[in-house]
């Protein structure tokens, strides 16, 4: 039971009546008094709320929407609106033309763009008149838990083969490397889906393990920092398919150490958030800062290079990896934000005088 919950007996009175009393405090809490009315409702065959007089009850969310869209809409312009949609909560999204029909073109582009970034969803209509997305995947079916943990590996997985394809100049390892970043955007849509639903649901809040809508706004920077870390080892990657030759294998091994210390500390911060554990947090973001040693190791040795194309290559590998060591530091510092009360809950707790 969590500390808004509590076990009450249904008793007898009357000839036909039962009745529960509430807790005071719950009453003061909520400006009520003796006398005072509430409102009583049922929720289908198992559940019942009790309401305070001034509580305004949420208007609920429309289940469909109907994206409309014209000749001269750029595919970008209808892949983000399509998201958007998706974001809200919307159980079906019904994309229809302003004119006479969709183009070949926008239909691809929204059958494509339900493949490649809605996850749980299915196109259960397509013709040129319109296409209905139906969003089928739910919050029981996959928690934002077990969405983000696998996204996290997901993510990881491409720092690590990004870095094998350069040393292998293994270009199809590269594509998959690339192609992989897709599926860390499709649960991080799903995540910020489930969050957007939260923050209106406080049931579903609780059913996520938040304590509070503000641990939403949290997961949603931290998925944006793991999304980033997808994205700088597609970048990473990408050289393979640009200059189709390796690097010299004494910097490539700088290079691997350099990126194993930032999975490492990747993996401290994201340990740290699921412990809720603000201690870990602040030593992570103190560890974050020795990746400045691996990068000024590997450009010291690249110093007297004569390949001006490797140096540069290099150099834009070292950043790439850098910035997950900062997206670790960033995470850490969400960790530490949204567990600070914990700090101080312990210095409240050692300052109390003793009995």
């Amino acid at each position: 039971m969590t500390e808004n919950e509590e076990m009450r007996k249904i008793q007898f009175t009357g000839k036909s009546s039962y009745i529960v009393t509430l807790p005071k405090d719950w009453i003061t809490d909520l400006g009520l008094k003796k006398g005072d009315q509430v409102r009583i409702v049922r929720k289908g065959a198992t559940a019942l709320e009790v309401h305070p007089p001034k509580y305004e009850p949420r208007t609920p969310k429309k289940e469909d929407a109907v994206l409309e869209i014209d000749s001269m809409d750029e595919p970008s312009s209808i892949v983000r609106k399509l998201i958007s949609l998706y974001f809200l909560g919307f159980r079906s999204i019904t994309v229809k033309p302003r004119g006479d029909r969709l183009s070949p073109g926008q239909r691809s582009t929204v059958k494509e763009s339900v493949k490649r970034m809605l996850m749980g969803s299915e196109i259960t209509s397509d013709s040129s008149s319109g296409i209905t997305v139906q969003v089928l995947v739910n919050l029981l079916e996959l928690s934002v838990d077990g969405a983000f943990k696998r996204m996290i590996h997901l993510a990881k997985s491409m720092c690590s083969d990004a870095i094998l394809a350069v040393r292998e100049n293994n270009a199809e390892l590269a594509r998959e490397v690339i192609s992989t970043d897709d599926e860390v955007d499709r649960f991080g849509f799903y995540i910020i889906r489930q969050l957007k639903i939260a923050i209106q649901n406080e049931h579903i809040l609780q059913e996520i393990g938040f304590r509070n809508a503000r641990n939403c706004l949290g997961y949603r920077l931290v998925v944006k920092n793991i999304e980033r870390t997808g994205d700088h080892a597609t970048l990473v990657a990408k050289d393979v398919l640009e200059f189709q030759k390796s690097i010299g294998p004494e910097y490539l091994d700088r290079l691997e150490s350099m990126s194993q210390f930032c999975l490492s500390v990747l993996d401290d911060a994201c340990l740290a958030l699921f412990k809720e554990d603000h201690v870990q947090a602040e030593g992570t973001i103190k560890r974050c800062g020795e990746i400045s040693t691996y990068e000024k190791d590997l450009l010291d040795s690249v110093r007297n290079l004569k390949d001006d194309e490797e140096v540069y290559r290099i150099r834009r590998m070292a950043e790439n990896i850098r910035r997950i060591a900062e997206y670790a530091s960033d995470i850490s510092e969400i960790v530490l934000n949204m567990n600070i009360e914990k700090a101080l809950k312990k210095g409240v707790d050692a300052a109390a005088p003793k009995a």
